[in-house]
């Protein structure tokens, strides 16, 4: 490890431009994607802020972790899906629910009511083919001024890494199931 001396002067200028809500990806095969997203979510739930949470491969019925948690503390977030696409039985209803599940969170982003709106994995619903990216970006560029919208998921269309603000590519190192330890509740559900 290299030490370093801390800094004594600030390392970048003050944003002189004007606020706005922006367009915020979290994508790459390294964990941590939804999760970032929920604590953006958590950051603006805290500030009082509107926030509505979509996960467009959960099923409804989800009690994972994160579900429990926002329900204690009334933060909405909602399951679109039914699963992965190797666990469904029947994928048309699977892009169904998609296609469903997203006039949902088109309807929520466009209506203004929400400070951040978070699409958790809806990457995967369009690279499956089952979303039009065309009428994800249609509405991402059409959305109220200061609404913000959070996607993440692997593969991220590159229409969407062009049009987002900020864009973060988690980058796996090193993960524990590769060394056979299997998924730990309360870390990864």
């Amino acid at each position: 490890m290299q030490i370093e001396t801390p800094p004594t002067e600030k390392r970048y200028e003050k944003a002189e431009g004007e606020r706005r809500g922006i367009v915020i990806v979290n994508t790459g095969d390294g964990k941590g994607k939804s999760t970032a997203a929920f604590g953006l979510a958590l950051r603006a739930h805290g500030r009082g802020k509107a926030v509505k949470i979509f996960q467009f491969m959960k099923v409804p019925t989800a009690r994972f972790g994160e579900h429990r948690m926002f329900e204690q503390i009334g933060l909405p977030i909602e399951g679109l899906g039914d699963g992965f696409s190797w666990k469904s039985k029947d994928l048309e209803h699977s892009a169904q629910l998609a296609r469903d599940g997203w006039e949902k969170a088109r309807a929520a982003i466009l209506s203004g009511e929400h400070f951040l709106v978070v699409l958790d994995e809806i990457t995967y619903p369009l690279i499956y083919g089952w979303l039009p990216l065309d009428g994800v970006l249609q509405t991402l560029r059409e959305r109220p001024r200061d609404v913000h919208v959070c996607l993440t998921g692997r593969r991220c269309p590159p229409e969407i890494i062009e049009l987002a603000d900020t864009v973060t590519e988690m980058q796996m190192v090193k993960h524990a199931f590769k060394a056979g330890i299997p998924a730990q509740r309360g870390i990864e559900d």
